[in-house]
């Protein structure tokens, strides 16, 4: 009890932190895994900048959200690597890494913060590649609109209640995933619908894009619940699980962010070449 009253709602990260401490190798197996995050970012930035005219213009667009996302992601997620290296003091007694004293704590709000403009941007991305046979371009713009942003602000209140109060962890958590069921409701629609009448080859990327997108984005509800992966009732402060997390968040960030990206933009550069814009024959011709 004294350990809850003296961290409150803080994140389960922190209680490992002030009643185990972590490893050398833990400590900076997260460290590196943060700081690889935001490197990926800036990296896909140069891409998206480098490859926007490599498709028709009416597909920029798309290219233009990533560069938005990269930035944003870039920012949010050096802030958040810099929140642990600063939250996380060395102890020689110990020979291990422990919460600092009237350090600031460290926040998984940070990303929560950056999904909060990623997310909905990353689903926009695609009704600006694709076409829609059937549905509603504004419907379908504004269900990834306010299932995202509420997916993600349930998410956040939810991941504050982690150790405190369990029962508010999972309701918070179960209404957040009713937003992101309807989420994957939308994108299979759109990618099925996407596909017809695109080039064979883009038909294989926006494929690839379904794939992906089951696979980054249900990586997010495994990292939300890895205090109780041990599968009891009460959080595991154990300093594996929260590796895990970071691994988790990480790998799920540059995928859905970066990869996508790239699949996106390799269907619509296949879909400029079907309509007349080759960019490598313009380009050799200057």
């Amino acid at each position: 009890m004294d350990l809850i009253d003296s961290l409150g709602n803080a994140t389960f990260e922190n209680y490992v932190g002030m009643e185990s401490g972590f490893t050398e190798m833990a400590y900076q197996m997260s460290a590196h895994v943060l700081t690889l995050g935001y490197a990926i970012m800036l990296a896909g930035l140069l891409y998206f900048v480098l490859t926007i005219k490599t498709v028709a213009p009416k597909y920029r667009i798309s290219s233009v959200l990533s560069v938005v996302v990269m930035i944003s992601a870039f920012l949010l997620l050096l802030v958040q690597q810099q929140n642990w290296t600063g939250a996380m003091v060395y102890d020689a007694d110990s020979a291990r890494y422990v919460l600092g004293s009237g350090n600031d704590l460290f926040n998984n709000g940070y990303r929560y913060l950056n999904w909060l403009i990623d997310v909905p941007m990353l689903l926009f991305q695609i009704l600006f590649v694709v076409t829609l046979t059937k549905s509603d371009f504004s419907s379908i713009r504004n269900g990834f609109w306010f299932s995202g942003t509420a997916m993600i602000l349930t998410g956040y209140v939810g991941q504050f209640y982690e150790v405190t109060n369990p029962t508010l962890f999972f309701v918070w958590g179960f209404i957040s995933t009713i937003f992101f069921v309807h989420i994957l409701y939308l994108m299979k629609k759109v990618i099925t619908e996407g596909k017809e009448g695109a080039p064979p080859k883009a038909q294989k990327y926006i494929g690839a894009i379904w794939t992906l997108f089951l696979f980054s984005w249900m990586l997010y509800p495994g990292a939300y619940l890895m205090p109780y992966l041990t599968f009891t009732l009460e959080p595991a402060f154990s300093e594996a699980l929260v590796v895990g997390r970071h691994i988790t968040y990480t790998v799920a960030d540059v995928s859905s962010k970066v990869i996508y990206g790239i699949l996106l933009t390799l269907a619509a550069q296949e879909m400029s070449k079907a309509e007349g814009y080759d960019y490598e024959n313009m380009e050799n011709a200057l």
